[in-house]
């Protein structure tokens, strides 16, 4: 899952690039709503029309299905993009933060299991956060890391890491 934003060098990959986003903007108009709201109008109203025939049914379960499945790539076309920019941004303010934890960028690209671990440690930092009695105060991966390394005791609510209790948290290699 390894995301480069890049333009398509292609004139066509530019054109769809262009078309799907408009497409995808357009969709989630009132615009969009409505004509999907009349299109069920007309075709309920056609309905005596056609006896409410089984080509009568067929016509909009096509319909709704092709619409379907071309609305399944535009929507996650849409979420992709949205994603890589949120994590991108996300980035940024980690770099940018004296203190972050630096493992976090592009930790989007990380295993479940990876995940895990850094979940469970920071389920750890949490807990001990509830008895710090500073609630300004924060704990870093590398500052649990570290003194769990050097087997640093402290008063209990001052502590700053999973070396309480002997518990430890390694963190995947990055």
């Amino acid at each position: 899952m390894n995301h480069r934003p890049h333009r398509p060098r292609s004139s066509l990959g530019r054109t769809l690039e262009r078309a799907s986003g408009s497409i995808t903007h357009w969709s989630g108009s009132s615009w969009a709503f409505a004509l999907a709201v009349l299109t069920i109008l007309v075709w309920l109203v056609t309905g005596p029309l056609f006896g409410f025939s089984d080509t009568w049914q067929l016509v909009i379960n096509t319909g709704t299905t092709v619409v379907t499945f071309l609305m399944v790539f535009l929507i996650q076309r849409a979420q992709n993009k949205e994603s890589l920019a949120v994590q991108l941004k996300l980035n940024e303010i980690v770099a940018a933060l004296e203190g972050a934890s630096n493992r976090l960028i592009d930790i989007e690209n990380l295993s479940e299991a990876e995940l895990d671990v850094i979940h469970r440690h920071y389920h750890k930092l949490a807990e001990i956060a509830k008895h710090e009695s500073d609630i300004r105060r924060s704990h870093s991966i590398e500052e649990a890391r570290h003194r769990s390394r050097a087997g640093h005791k402290s008063h209990p609510r001052a502590s700053h890491g999973p070396a309480e209790n002997g518990a430890t948290c390694e963190l995947p290699p990055r």
